[in-house]
């Protein structure tokens, strides 16, 4: 498919009247316009790849003009890319540094630091003496999947010839830095009539004296390049085979259980990002894929999130036990300890070896799965992996997947500016815990997402109000999981279980939290009232989690149930009967279940609730209980010990505290402000 060409000049001339008056803010302007409409196309970079500059002139304190190279700065994303993504770097000072013979990546990132006008700002590209070298206004790096095609060609030379003819050059691979930086410059010098250059096994540069030029090129030749594959694309006959759905679910259960056993005695756990296009399906068919999954990634840049080699898992692994796969992985554990060992003998400094498990899993009838701390991790493997395919088979089919091999791989891979990152910072107490949390658009689910996803959670509401639930998402994080179900329909668990895993890979959290508050007096209660509500506010609660333990034992690792109970169960109110009954029986759910499950490393707990604003206890119910204590009320939702209204937030917290508490189970936290009848003990 070719790229379409995104550039509109009452665009540009109105983000160049918004950014100001100065040559400065208008060549600034240009050059974020033309990099978020680069970014924003998934097949030109990837997640954080590519990077854009433009050379301009800005006045420093006394007024002088300075000569300054603004680049894209590192963590920045081009598709979301503004003016601190691209910090102004003092140009002559870089372009002094192409006199020197040797420079370590070290010291090239201390000067580009010292010479920012900005001190606060992020690191300048690692790329960035690449783009101060060559003598144009405005640059673009990309890694277009048609251009890393052609770069891991086994003769891209000939390629570039037929597609370009003289316009174009050939950068031999070199990692990253000045050593690329000067080779590239030079090949440029040899040849300065040419509109871009192919770095090999790495990607593309083009350029322009206007963004406009420059981002015109990235365009077209990408599109040159994408049209010529197309002679060669094969329209091979596959037979696609996707497993059934209840078998990916238990696949994917062990799988993750297999997972987290082998990272070692941390029992670190791991998101999955599962891709199940056609094309996936398709690629994970061929007959040459066991060579591809051997053969590298498409760019080197990629190593770092993706390892050099998935876990290919073929049809018949899928149905291995548990064990089975834990033995397959703890291979491949094996086989990377040796690559390892294997090419840290030529590193002059000493190496980390970085976790050593697989980070994307090619799964026959599956399809791709990204290994993540995250599930912004794992989305971003399984992105990479797509193009990865995508390169692999364009490139088979024109000729040859030939990418760098193992040492160039291992030196990035184990680069030292990748290696100083290392344990620079703290995971948050509840990263890669997968939590469903229902009766998630009321008061009380909305402030426990609110909770754990601020701990590092992945989050899964769940709830029968669809409208709510996109409401709580988008006051949290858009990227938060929904699902619509009424939790008292009987296949409610069945659908949530099989909405998780799908999602996450598995689960390790329930938070069972929805519920509702019948009125009525006993003696004039109607029992399908009471059966009601024993539906929701305890079968409900039984039946999900009856089904999170079975993925638990499927997974085979320690996890957590935490029921919503309330007071109720242990101090009734009047006419409460048909709300207090089935929460007495939850209160009980709670120490059977901690009694039977403990052994399974399962840990429940509850937290018993009173007075908090919610779907629950709502505006007219706190107006009539207030007239009929004689009360404000103020006054009312004070009525505790501690003379203090117990809000959703302190209620989430109990819950937090307690999924935190590593050796407690079988425990009912009061969160009532002090309420002696309702006392435990």
């Amino acid at each position: 498919m070719l790229f379409s060409n995104n550039w509109r000049d009452e665009e540009c001339e109105q983000n160049r009247l918004v950014a100001g008056p100065t040559d400065f803010q208008r060549d600034l302007a240009d050059r974020i316009y033309t990099s978020q409409l680069i970014g924003k196309i998934p097949d030109l970079v990837m997640h954080g790849g590519g990077n854009t500059s433009c050379k301009t002139v800005k006045q420093n304190l006394f007024g002088e003009k300075i000569n300054v190279l603004c680049v894209k700065g590192s963590g920045w994303d081009l598709g979301t890319i503004e003016a601190a993504g691209l910090p102004a770097v003092k140009l002559e000072p870089l372009l002094k540094l192409r006199q020197l013979s040797k420079l370590s990546d070290e010291d090239m990132v201390n000067v580009q630091r010292a010479n920012l006008l900005d001190s606060s700002s992020p690191n300048p590209s690692v790329e960035t003496l690449l783009h101060a070298f060559l003598p144009y206004k405005y640059i673009d790096h990309t890694h277009s999947t048609p251009f890393l095609t052609l770069a891991n060609l086994p003769d891209p030379k000939a390629a570039v010839r037929e597609i370009f003819g003289e316009d174009f050059a050939i950068v031999p691979y070199v990692m990253p830095g000045f050593d690329l930086a000067k080779i590239a410059a030079k090949v440029h010098d040899e040849r300065p009539h040419i509109e871009g250059l192919l770095l090999a096994k790495h990607g593309h540069f083009t350029w322009g004296d206007d963004a406009k030029e420059s981002y015109d090129r990235v365009i077209d030749q990408a599109n040159k390049v994408e049209e010529w594959l197309t002679q060669y694309r094969a329209h091979r006959s596959v037979q696609i085979k996707k497993l059934q759905a209840h078998e990916q679910q238990d696949f994917l259960l062990k799988l993750r259980g297999a997972l987290v056993d082998c990272s070692g005695g941390a029992k670190t756990p791991v998101i999955f990002n599962v891709i199940q296009s056609e094309d996936t399906l398709r690629f994970l068919c061929r007959d040459d894929v066991l060579m591809h999954a051997k053969a590298g990634v498409a760019t080197p840049d990629h190593v770092i999130r993706i390892k050099a080699h998935p876990l290919l898992i073929e049809f018949d692994d899928v149905n291995m036990s548990r064990q089975d796969l834990i033995e397959l992985i703890s291979s491949y554990i094996t086989d990377y300890r040796s690559y390892f060992r294997r090419c840290s003998k030529s590193s002059v400094a000493p190496k980390t070896m970085i976790a050593p498990l697989p980070k994307l899993i090619w799964a026959k009838g599956i399809g791709l799965i990204g290994v993540g701390a995250t599930a912004k991790e794992a989305c971003v493997i399984t992105d990479l992996a797509q193009q990865n395919i995508k390169v692999m088979a364009d490139g088979a089919d024109a000729g040859g997947f030939h990418p760098v091999q193992e040492q160039d791989l291992f030196d990035l891979e184990y680069w030292s500016l990748e290696q100083a990152k290392l344990g620079k910072s703290k995971p948050p107490a509840l990263q890669g815990q997968v939590v469903i949390i229902t009766g998630g658009a009321g008061a009380i689910g909305s402030a426990i997402a609110k909770e754990f996803h601020a701990a590092g959670a992945e989050i899964i509401l769940v709830d029968n109000h669809a409208e709510q639930l996109g409401q709580v998402r988008s006051q949290i994080d858009p990227r938060i999981s929904i699902l619509q179900v009424d939790v008292t329909q009987p296949d409610a668990p069945t659908r949530i279980i099989e909405a998780v895993t799908k999602t996450f890979g598995g689960v390790d959290i329930l938070i069972s939290n929805a519920g509702a508050a019948q009125q009525s007096s006993i003696i004039d209660m109607d029992q399908q009232l009471l059966r009601d509500s024993f539906e929701l506010n305890f079968f409900a609660h039984f039946a999900l989690a009856q089904g999170v333990l079975k993925a638990f034992r499927k997974q085979a690792i320690d996890g957590q149930i935490l029921f919503n109970v309330s007071k109720q169960a242990v101090n009734p109110g009047q006419n409460f009967g048909a709300y207090g009954l089935p929460k007495s029986a939850l209160f009980f759910l709670v120490r059977q279940m901690a009694l039977e499950c403990g052994g399974d490393g399962v840990r429940v707990n509850g937290v018993n609730a009173d007075r908090v604003r919610s779907g629950l206890l709502n505006g007219d119910m706190i107006a009539e209980r207030s007239k009929a204590r004689g009360v404000d009320e103020v006054t009312y939702l004070a009525g505790n010990l501690l003379k203090k209204e117990v809000k959703a937030h302190h209620v989430a917290r109990a819950f937090l505290a307690l999924a935190c508490s590593e050796r407690t189970t079988g425990h009912v936290m009061t969160v009532d402000g002090g309420n002696i009848e309702a006392s435990l003990r």
